[in-house]
């Protein structure tokens, strides 16, 4: 997993415009396929309650949630 990309989607999620997981992925210049194992990384280890708007084509977060990096 690229740090980057995730730091990217969650910035899309964030504002509700990532479109569809096609789209996304040309955003992001990966696969669909791609999309699909980012989303679940996230949702799997970083408990991002991510989940898909099919009324506005975009990922959104569920409930208040901030991906946060641990610098110690």
């Amino acid at each position: 997993m690229d740090i980057r990309i995730i730091i990217r989607i969650d910035a899309l999620i964030t504002r509700e415009m990532t479109g569809s997981p096609k789209k996304l992925a040309s955003k992001l210049a990966i696969s669909e396929r791609s999309v699909y194992h980012y989303i679940a990384f996230m949702k799997k280890e970083l408990h991002a309650p991510i989940v898909y708007n099919y009324q506005n084509q975009t990922y959104v977060y569920s409930e208040d949630w901030e991906f946060k990096l641990n610098n110690k």
